[in-house]
This record gives structure tokens, C-alpha cells and sequence, in this order.
């Protein structure tokens, strides 16, 4: 995929599929996340960029309702998914998101199809056949079609990664969170994720959601994003990447990106 366009695709001015007003998030009273508001709109990539700390996984279990906020509004593919009548529509939209959680998160006590099949057991009533092609098709997408039956340990942590990718995606969402896919790989399996990605934006019209702080993927896959700071609690920059690369004045931005240079 090499000479890939990072130029905004043709889905970038469409609705808003992800909506995020006022937010604010607090874990035992400490404030994490506040005034946080930013919309994502449908088949475009979205990349939440900072540093350790600043609340990236934090929004981004917000974003899938795996928290609760303190205040503000969340709404996800035309539904809110905050407030106290949230159950019923966040279990609608748990079946049009996809998560791909920094670990992988697989259970290392089943085999790759059996992590694979756990969210088709939990939402629909297919048969097992029809569970297993579906699994197949999954996992040839993200290039391990060969792998259904092997324990996750077998498993290099580039193929761990991409097995809950298809994990992700055996529901066929319409958005995908992603919370730093390449952090802890070689930079080749790094770049092979990162491509994977694009793949599945440009060829399925995914919307993607990526948290990242590793400068080579926030290059690779970067559109348009945001940029957290723990300082502030928020939101310091919003565009694309080239705008807060070169036209930023805020001195947090100019220092996350200076990376760079003391990196060559």
C-alpha cells in the first residue's frame, strides 16, 4: 500500500456518526476529562493524539460506554449513549461498534476462532456453521486464516493484534475503536497494522476512531485529529495533522511533534 493518500476521503463531509458535547469524566473524584466536545463524522479516521496520561483511553471507553460520564452527552451511530435511559440504546450500538482494546485482549484459554465467535454468541443467534464461515472470512481478512485453531500463545503479538482486529470486526461494524493498535510492536508489524487499518477504512467505509501516541502510526494512518492534554484536562488542538504540525503556536502541540527530531 505504499504511496497511499492520507488526504481526507470522500466520506469526510458526511453526517456526524459520533457526536461528543461537554464531557466530563472523573475516576473517585479526581477530574480526568472536562468541556470535552468534538463530532466524527461517517467513514472518516480520526486519530486522538497526547501523551501518556492525558485521558485518550479514558475518552475512548467514554466513546464506547464503558464509562459513565460525570456530565455531558455522548451520542454514537444516532444514539445517546449517556444518561440514565442509556441501557437499552447502548446495547443497539454495541452491535454496530467494533473495539480493538492496546492488549488484544484475548482470552488465552480459547482458541483464536473460539475469541473470534464470542461476540456472535453474544448478540445474534446464527448457526454454528454460519458462525464458523463467518469466523473464517474474519480471520483471512486480517491475513491469519490459518490460525483458527491455535491457542493465542502460538501467536507472535503482531498476530495477537490482528486476531482481535477480527474480532473487532465479526460483527461488521459501521465504527471501529482502536486504542493504540501499535503500541508494543516492531515498527514493520507496527506498519502492517497501520496499513490494515486503512485497508478497512478505504475498502468498507469503516469509520475509525484510533487512540495513538507512537509518532511513525500517528503518520501512517493521521487525518484529521484531536490532541488531549493532561494539564489542561482537554482538548488542545483540533485539524489535520499537517495544520498542527506546521501551523500550531501552542507549545504542548510544537513539543509532542518535536519528537521527531530527537528521535532521527
Amino acid at each position: 500500500m505504499q504511496g497511499r493518500s492520507r488526504q481526507p476521503n470522500g466520506n469526510d463531509q458526511g453526517e456526524d456518526v459520533i457526536s461528543v458535547k461537554g464531557l466530563e469524566v472523573a475516576y473517585g473524584g479526581t477530574t480526568i476529562l472536562k468541556d470535552v466536545t468534538f463530532s466524527v463524522r461517517k467513514g472518516e479516521i480520526l486519530t486522538i493524539l497526547g501523551a501518556s496520561g492525558c485521558g485518550k483511553t479514558t475518552l475512548l471507553r467514554a466513546m464506547t460506554g464503558l464509562l459513565t460520564p460525570v456530565r455531558g452527552t455522548i451520542h454514537v451511530a444516532g444514539e445517546e449513549i449517556t444518561g440514565k435511559d442509556a441501557e437499552e440504546p447502548l446495547s443497539r450500538v454495541r452491535r454496530q461498534i467494533g473495539v480493538l482494546f492496546q492488549s488484544g485482549a484475548l482470552l488465552q484459554s480459547l482458541t483464536i476462532a473460539e475469541n473470534i465467535v464470542l461476540p456472535l454468541d453474544e448478540f445474534t443467534d446464527l448457526p454454528p456453521e454460519i458462525k464458523r464461515d463467518i469466523v473464517q472470512m474474519k480471520l483471512n481478512l486480517v491475513r491469519l486464516g490459518e490460525t483458527a485453531n491455535l491457542m493465542p500463545a502460538e501467536l507472535s503479538g503482531g498476530m495477537q493484534k490482528r486476531a482481535g482486529l477480527a474480532r473487532s470486526m465479526v460483527l461488521d461494524p459501521k465504527i471501529l475503536f482502536c486504542d493504540e493498535p501499535a503500541a508494543g510492536l516492531d515498527p514493520i508489524t507496527a506498519k502492517e497494522v497501520d496499513e490494515l487499518l486503512l485497508e478497512l477504512n478505504e475498502y468498507l467505509g469503516i469509520t475509525l476512531v484510533v487512540v495513538t501516541h507512537e509518532l511513525a502510526s500517528i503518520h501512517n494512518i493521521s487525518r484529521r485529529c484531536i490532541m488531549l492534554h493532561s494539564e489542561s484536562k482537554g482538548i488542545i488542538a483540533k485539524g489535520t495533522l499537517e495544520s498542527m504540525k506546521t501551523e500550531s503556536r501552542d507549545k504542548r502541540v510544537r513539543a509532542f511533534f518535536s519528537r521527531e527530531i530527537e528521535n532521527e
